[in-house]
């Protein structure tokens, strides 16, 4: 683990957001040409998403010379990949960090926000995530207007998550999303900022977390962040951004790395042969991890 803590602590590199789940798989589907009428039910649809992540996976230029992690949906840590289950194949092949999306979606919006809904299993998926090379945890909240009590409840339970997650020797990152699209985005930010000071205040013992919050209004926003001794990264989300307009947000914030889903993904299609697909994905990364180096 302490040669993991280092890699992601200290190399360049950045997270790839490889976690799209139920809700969220049909339109990255769709949006890699693979239309709705080609699946008939949940299995083939996951089948069909897997596919895509394996081709995304085994591509000679997705390998841990730029990407440091890789967050998989819990879906994907069960399946293989060339033959090994997902998350080992990642490390042992790539040197690339596997983290698992362990959160199960949000409840209803409430106070602004939205706090994830249980996650009634958790003490049993993560000793068998540990024992697949899995390095850490994600887990996604979401804010939507600049409400003092809801951002307060959002990170609270983030942060009682994460000591559970730490308690089984893995590293969470936080993800409290402020969406892009919300009431006085950069009001939810300073909100955010400071309850994010104060849970680390509260945080026991030396174990460190990762933040993944959304690209800020305000360039830096998150800067003192990144020093924290007890924040091993801060990456940032592209929320709905294109890439072009994610990397240069992200060039912006100094010591922030990104974890990009869809603007990774961008342009990547089913039907374009090898020879394309890798240059697209090769052009994706190279972009993504310059505007990570800054």
């Amino acid at each position: 683990m302490s040669e993991q803590i280092q890699r992601m602590g200290s190399d360049a590199g950045f997270i790839a957001a490889l976690d799209q789940s139920g809700g969220s798989t049909p339109k990255a589907l769709s949006l890699y040409g693979v239309d709705e009428s080609a699946y008939s039910n949940d299995d083939e649809m996951f089948d069909a998403v897997h596919a895509m992540r394996s081709r995304i996976m085994t591509n000679p230029r997705f390998d841990g010379s730029r990407i440091l992690g890789a967050i998989l949906f819990q879906n994907t840590l069960d399946r293989d990949v060339a033959g090994m289950p997902t998350s080992e194949y990642l490390w042992r092949r790539k040197r690339i960090l596997p983290f698992l999306k362990i959160d199960y979606g949000m409840a209803d919006e409430a106070d602004g926000v939205q706090v994830m809904k249980p996650i009634p299993d958790l003490a049993e998926r993560l000793p068998a995530a540990r024992a697949k090379c899995v390095f850490g945890t994600k887990m996604r909240s979401a804010i939507k207007a600049p409400n003092e009590a809801g951002i307060a409840r959002v990170v609270e339970q983030q942060f009682a998550f994460a000591d559970e997650v730490r308690d089984h020797g893995l590293v969470p990152i936080i993800e409290p999303e402020v969406d892009i699209h919300a009431e006085d985005k950069p009001a939810c930010e300073d909100i955010l900022r400071d309850h994010l000071h104060k849970g680390l205040d509260d945080l026991k013992g030396d174990a460190p977390v990762v933040f993944k919050l959304t690209l800020p209004d305000e360039a830096n926003h998150y800067r003192e962040l990144c020093g924290h001794p007890k924040v091993l990264r801060v990456v940032a989300l592209s929320g709905g951004y294109s890439r072009q307009v994610s990397n240069e947000k992200l060039a912006a914030n100094t010591g922030v790395i990104a974890s990009f889903s869809r603007a990774l993904t961008e342009g990547l299609r089913v039907d374009l042969d090898d020879a394309a697909f890798t240059a697209m994905l090769d052009g994706a990364i190279a972009s993504i991890a310059a505007a990570s180096a800054t």
